[in-house]
């Protein structure tokens, strides 16, 4: 296990909180190691086995620490709790992406040891709080329209589905039995910098980019919502906060809803590509035919307007480009996200 701050125990100490991020040299949670560390009195520790994650995405900032580390290996994760001494615990490590879980079902259902082990360390370090990302596929093929996170039934099948099912599980139970406390967000597409090309919005916008035909499965007409990361992060982050997401299920997620093939002459246009949509046979399974979140829990939590998709996809093509002076790095309301949410969390 390669731990960057070996030796360096100084770094532990004066810190008015520390919070683990597993997988968080991913995608969302690089963006949400970045906010948490952004207030200095924050102590911010990232584990991934680098399965999916990117060292490039980690930050190279005094109050971020990173250990490679497999959150399903209790040793090395037992080492990881017993010196960090955590206040509270984001579990984002997950094997990801359709067809990845697709192809290994047993390395998705393996997870199930990385959340055991999480809650079990929770309880014996004396965790305040774990956040967990379950999914927007433990609703399976839609029963209703928006999806609701009380009312709507879960219709789980897929190996990766029933393992977000399971956590959830597993965290009501740790609840009931130890008094662990934690906080579930139900994660809907989200976009941004640093997204892996497995995804949909970055897929084609790399297509695009490249000026190569942009691909779909399937007659296009399934449906999405797509949240920018920021957007993502702010809720995710103003939930330490709030009493009402305590112990309780939150959709991380954007209201307006659009085909795929919508998004894909969105993407060309904004990309100037001049290449063909091609539709390849539709996936034999996994691809739900619609997905839209009931968002009247996030719109309180993000406490500010979506942002816009046309903002966010320039954004993103700004990144992708390197066009540094037109990319917002950070917008000023994570600049008051620092102040406002993150003063007071010991």
């Amino acid at each position: 296990m390669h731990k960057s701050w070996v030796g360096n125990q100084k770094l532990k100490e004066g810190f008015m909180s520390k919070y683990l991020i597993t997988g968080g040299a991913g995608f969302i949670g690089s963006h949400l190691a970045d906010s948490l560390a952004a207030n200095p009195n924050n102590l911010v520790t990232i584990v991934d086995n680098l399965l999916t994650g990117h060292s490039d995405n980690i930050s190279q900032i005094p109050n971020i620490q990173f250990i490679k580390a497999d959150a399903n290996n209790l040793t090395e994760m037992s080492q990881v709790f017993y010196l960090g001494n955590f206040d509270y615990v984001f579990h984002y490590a997950a094997v990801v992406g359709v067809k990845r879980t697709l192809q290994n079902p047993l390395s998705v259902m393996r997870d199930l040891d990385g959340f055991k082990n999480v809650l079990e360390l929770s309880v014996a370090t004396g965790v305040k709080r774990v956040f967990y990302a379950s999914s927007s596929e433990v609703y399976g093929e839609p029963v209703e329209i928006p999806q609701h996170e009380e009312r709507t039934p879960l219709n789980a099948r897929l190996p990766y589905a029933i393992v977000k099912n399971t956590g959830e599980a597993f965290l009501r139970s740790y609840h009931h039995e130890h008094g662990l406390d934690y906080t579930i967000f139900r994660f809907f597409n989200t976009y941004g910098p640093r997204q892996s090309s497995d995804f949909v919005m970055s897929k084609f916008l790399d297509a695009g980019l490249a000026g190569n035909d942009i691909t779909i499965y399937g007659n296009g007409q399934q449906t999405r919502t797509f949240l920018y990361v920021a957007d993502n992060v702010q809720a995710t982050i103003n939930a330490l906060n709030d009493e009402s997401s305590l112990n309780n299920v939150v959709n991380i997620g954007s209201e307006t809803e659009m085909t795929i093939n919508d998004l894909a002459e969105i993407i060309a246009e904004r990309t100037g590509n001049k290449s063909d949509i091609i539709h390849l046979p539709a996936l034999k399974e996994g691809d739900m035919t619609r997905r839209q979140p009931d968002v009247v829990k996030m719109k309180r939590l993000l406490g500010r307007p979506f942002t816009e998709l046309e903002h966010g996809i320039q954004q993103l093509i700004n990144y992708k480009t390197a066009d540094w002076l037109t990319y917002e790095q950070e917008p000023e309301y994570i600049g008051q996200l620092r102040t406002e949410s993150l003063v007071d969390n010991a």
